[in-house]
């Protein structure tokens, strides 16, 4: 048996008085995450230990009695908790360098959010219930799977509202199978090339949408600061910003899904997406969303039983001849080149792919699904096959 970690999100439609409350618990869940923060930098420069989270729990109930901070009673205590655990958990990303060091949390950029570890319950397909707020509508689309360990309620920034449920699935053990194999080179010019020859366009969402963008920020930026006129506007460019983001997430969760029920192992590059975004093509790395297509690609295999074998970034896919398996210098502008050794005309997306999948079954044979720096050595591993 194997558990999996799956998120469900539903549309809120909270009253005038629900809405009043959550933004006030959201501002009270702000207010105790920059106190933490101060109480935690103050601690560290008077005597350069840590404050750990059970001292700030302590404390957090004596603020409470505080009669200038009374008004976090009002609050359900789940989320003023949880700030202090999210907070916790930021610091040890940051110790362990995956993330930035923690910042204060401004009232006029930071979204609404509250996450509620328990207690959070769907009542019927029309109602939720929240802890003391009572119920509150929604459109449950689909039934929750699993058990739901967290809910975390937010405001996004057209002004919807949103529940998202975390849960654990318990799934039957599958053996997987190798019977169906490829290898998927991603890019610019041709969104995906199966080692099948197949080829996928990229959709550039952000690159159609563009120009209607452009014109709502520039009425964005002609609106008078305070005004309602500016509130409009600002919330026409969010919705545009939101269409696009769905648009994206759509095609590239459908296009994963297919991949991934037609093979049953899926080999792919792992590219250094982050450096990729800080190059001259960042407005195209960011509209194709790679790094979001992989992490969807991984998480529908392992859904499915499915096995996805990551080729390491050194290794040459497409400077190598997947024929004599003799490497050449070719230039970005080189799609389509012919080996001087062979004399076989490759095109350079399928000649990748293809080469991706002779190195992810190497990878597989030797027993593991995440490839080294195979190219360091200067030994090309596709010889072997």
């Amino acid at each position: 048996m194997r558990t999996l970690t799956r998120c469900f999100k539903y549309r809120l439609y909270p009253t005038t008085d629900q809405q009043t409350t959550l933004v006030q618990w959201a501002g009270c869940r702000r207010f105790v995450w920059n106190w933490a923060l101060h109480c935690k930098q103050t601690h560290y420069q008077a005597t350069g230990q840590r404050l750990s989270y059970q001292r700030l729990a302590a404390m957090l109930v004596d603020l409470k009695r505080q009669p200038k901070t009374a008004f976090l009673r009002d609050c359900h205590s789940q989320p003023l908790q949880q700030a202090l655990m999210d907070l916790e958990t930021s610091f040890t990303h940051f110790f362990a360098k995956r993330a930035k060091y923690p910042r204060f949390k401004s009232r006029k950029i930071t979204p609404h959010s509250l996450r509620f570890p328990q207690g959070v319950a769907v009542v019927d397909e029309r109602t939720i219930s929240v802890p003391k707020i009572g119920h509150m509508q929604a459109i449950i689309h689909r039934p929750l799977m699993g058990i739901a360990k967290g809910a975390t309620i937010k405001q996004d920034a057209t002004g919807a509202w949103w529940v998202i449920f975390v849960c654990h699935i318990d799934l039957p053990d599958v053996q997987p199978t190798a019977d169906r194999l490829v290898g998927i080179d991603v890019g610019l010019e041709s969104f995906t090339t199966l080692s099948t020859g197949e080829k996928t366009a990229p959709p550039k969402f952000y690159r159609r949408n563009q120009k209607n963008l452009a014109r709502a920020q520039r009425k964005l930026s002609r609106a008078q600061k305070g005004s309602n006129n500016r509130l409009k506007a600002k919330k026409r460019v969010a919705r545009l910003h939101k269409k696009i983001s769905n648009q994206r997430a759509d095609w590239l969760h459908k296009h994963a899904l297919r991949i991934v029920r037609q093979f049953d192992v899926v080999c792919i590059e792992d590219l250094n997406i982050k450096g990729l975004a800080r190059t001259k093509l960042a407005k195209s790395f960011s509209d194709a969303a790679l790094s979001t297509f992989m992490q969807m690609l991984h998480d529908k295999a392992e859904w499915h039983g499915r096995r996805v074998v990551k080729v390491g970034r050194f290794y040459a896919s497409s400077k190598t001849c997947h024929f004599c398996h003799s490497k050449n210098a070719l230039k970005l502008a080189d799609r389509v080149w012919t080996c001087p050794t062979c004399s076989m005309t490759h095109d350079r997306d399928i000649n990748a792919a293809i080469n991706i999948l002779y190195e992810g079954i190497r990878l597989l044979a030797v027993g593991t699904t995440e490839s080294q720096n195979a190219a360091r050595d200067g030994v090309n591993p596709a010889k072997r096959w």
